[in-house]
């Protein structure tokens, strides 16, 4: 990962851009989020029963969550493929 000051391969100091710092600090806010999400779930998973989980669920709001979980889950699968190709390339 990069760091605001790293060296390259060279050995000489590069600094990110602006775009660059706006996008780490994007990824970290999401990853953070993403911690969260998986905590509440399990507390969930944790503290109720599942049929009570089902029979209490919003069945048209739990399909829509279902969705945009499918959604996040295969970018995060494209993301991974992607770096891992990149870094078999470097």
């Amino acid at each position: 990962m990069m760091t605001p000051s790293s060296r390259s391969k060279d050995g000489t100091t590069q600094s990110l851009s602006i775009d660059e710092v706006r996008i780490v600090s994007d990824l970290r806010i999401m990853h953070t989020k993403v911690n969260e999400l998986y905590s509440i779930v399990e507390y969930l998973r944790r503290r109720h029963d599942e049929a009570a989980t089902v029979k209490y669920a919003d069945y048209d709001v739990l399909a829509d969550d279902i969705r945009k979980v499918d959604e996040i889950y295969l970018w995060f699968v494209k993301v991974k493929e992607e770096r891992d190709a990149a870094s078999l390339g470097d």
